[in-house]
């Protein structure tokens, strides 16, 4: 079988660079430096230091000027770095200039987050998904990847080289391989369209929780369902969805779905290799917008998941924001502060902390009132002769209180819209 000829991410010091080409972005260039801080040691590599380098222009050859990337490279070597890590995005072509240059492993961060994406990835479908991306990105960077067979020569003049074969070979597999993985997906994707199909036939309301990488997603749908799904305080912890069922306080039943986390600058082909995953999103009926208010970043971190959101058409979906680990806040101006920004940008906003079991009762009620819509509460006078009926409330809805009062059984229930309409004859007004 045809493998990828990648290089194992064997790194014990890497030396982290972001590029800058606009100084009044200092701030937002230094907060993507350190998330990509906290990427690559999630990877377990060590970061020996963080750099953020200005360049006038962008460059074709090193993305910086060759003075600039000299300067990286022989800081690389002052530290004993044995990685340069760029928060940018590396043409292919630059990626083998650099490591040409320094001798040592390049990397972007569009690969650390696929290697995150590998190790993490649980269910047949996360697998496919990552994957397809790993494919994605590896093909145009196969010179790099054969680099060792471009010195073996042959063939003589206009002749091709035994490397240029091989890699031609390789690239021919890795396209079959690519075009099998998006059948086996098309594959998954009907299954997951037939189970969708399956609980719509329930008539049952669906939400999606979604948000920034460790916001507290997947906490917060293990306490409000009662459930142990793996829980960290890492980045991207949850790849693969989760969909539990719980009971809102109108006795509705309502589907919760968790979804993988978002992270700025993602890489557009995560996003759609991750379509399948994150259509959950696009489906529900609502959304629940899962905040780190403990974070400094936390509204830009709002923007970035709406952005995705955007991507696949979701972010119209009604929302409830919920403000997370407000226990971890020691100043409580900072969460009003908050919430003030994000009231034009949320519909409802709710405080909480759903590893402290704070506010998720309000939270339950927010989404109560989002699926308002779909439930009545009634009380029926049915004949005890019509027994379908009854079956009907006990089977379809949430039967509350029942009395009998001769031959009648007086039944009250929080019953669907969509059955409503079949009772309205033995309704109590």
């Amino acid at each position: 079988m045809f493998e990828v000829k990648d290089k194992p991410l064997m790194v014990e010091r890497a030396l982290l660079v972001r590029l800058t080409f606009k100084k009044k972005d200092a701030d937002e260039d230094i907060s993507l430096l350190e998330e990509l801080e906290e990427l690559v040691r999630t990877l377990g590599i060590g970061v020996a230091d963080m750099q953020l380098a200005h360049s006038r222009a962008m460059h074709r050859k090193y993305l910086c000027g060759t003075g600039k990337a000299a300067e990286i490279v022989e800081y690389a070597r002052a530290h004993e770095c044995d990685c340069i890590v760029f928060d940018n995005e590396l043409a292919p072509s630059q990626q083998r200039e650099w490591e040409e240059l320094a001798g040592i492993c390049v990397i972007d961060r569009e690969e650390v987050i696929l290697d995150i994406f590998a190790q993490r990835a649980q269910t047949k479908e996360a697998t496919l998904q990552v994957e397809l991306a790993r494919m994605q990105y590896a093909l145009p960077r196969m010179a790099r990847m054969w680099g060792h067979l471009d010195r073996e020569g042959g063939g003589g003049t206009g002749g091709r080289g035994m490397g240029e074969m091989q890699i031609e070979v390789d690239r021919r597999l890795a396209r079959k391989r690519i075009d099998r993985i998006q059948r086996e997906l098309e594959a998954v994707r009907t299954q997951r369209a037939t189970r969708r199909k399956d609980r719509e036939k329930l008539d049952m309301a669906h939400g999606a929780i979604v948000g920034y990488t460790n916001a507290g997603k997947s906490t917060l749908l293990n306490r409000l369902s009662g459930s142990d799904i793996m829980a960290k305080d890492m980045l991207f912890a949850t790849l693969d969805t989760t969909t539990r069922s719980i009971e809102l306080p109108d006795g509705q039943t309502l589907l919760l779905t968790d979804t993988v986390g978002f992270v700025r600058n993602l890489p557009h082909r995560l996003v759609e290799a991750f379509k399948a995953t994150l259509e959950e999103a696009v489906l529900a009926d609502f959304l629940i917008h899962v905040l780190d208010a403990n974070s400094p970043e936390a509204e830009k971190f709002f923007d970035t998941t709406m952005h995705v959101l955007g991507e696949l058409g979701a972010e119209e979906k009604p929302m409830v924001t919920v403000l997370n680990k407000v226990d971890l806040v020691e100043d409580q101006q900072v969460i009003k502060d908050l919430t003030e920004r994000l009231r034009e940008k949320s519909q409802i906003i709710v405080i909480g902390s759903a590893y402290k079991d704070i506010g998720m009762n309000e939270l339950l009620t927010a989404c109560t009132e989002i699926l308002g819509e779909r439930v009545q509460k009634n009380t029926y006078r049915i004949p005890q002769s019509q027994g379908q009926h009854m079956n009907l409330l006990h089977s379809e809805a949430k039967v509350t209180d029942t009395e009998y009062e001769g031959n009648d059984v007086i039944i009250t229930a929080i019953v669907p819209v969509i059955i409503a309409g079949r009772l309205e004859q033995f309704l109590v007004t």
